[in-house]
């Protein structure tokens, strides 16, 4: 696979993703990027069969950080996801913590399958990723 477009047709077709329910797409920066919803991270985890186990690297009312260790197969990655809620934060939730664990999750599923090099990444990520900003669905 060497475009993004190939990658996203065979990730559609691999787990019966769809597309007006899993995927959208927004511009941001001059480029346009590939969101995956919550509901799609989930299909791509249960058909890659990817284990994810969190652990908590600070924890507090305002402010977590999360750590995802995601397994598929031999394979094995790590990655940290942030929520932090107040002035300056990247979080509108009261639920720091469950934003942590579902930025940690959505980033663990697509690194694991290798769709960050292909500029695809999950809705929950970012408040910045919102749906009044998607370009398509």
């Amino acid at each position: 696979m060497t475009t993004r477009k190939e990658f996203m047709t065979q990730l559609v077709q691999n787990c019966g993703l769809v597309m007006d329910e899993d995927i959208w797409k927004m511009k941001k920066g001059g480029k346009t990027i590939a969101l995956i919803t919550r509901a799609g991270i989930e299909k791509i985890q249960w058909i890659h069969d990817i284990s994810i186990a969190y652990t908590p690297v600070v924890m507090s009312q305002e402010f977590c950080v999360m750590k995802a260790v995601a397994t598929m197969g031999e394979l094995q990655i790590e990655t940290f996801a942030s929520a932090w809620h107040g002035d300056g934060g990247n979080c509108q939730s009261n639920y720091v913590p469950e934003m942590a664990e579902k930025r940690s999750k959505g980033r663990a599923v697509l690194q694991i399958v290798g769709a960050y090099k292909f500029n695809v990444f999950s809705e929950d990520e970012s408040d910045d990723f919102k749906r009044e900003n998607k370009d398509e669905r």
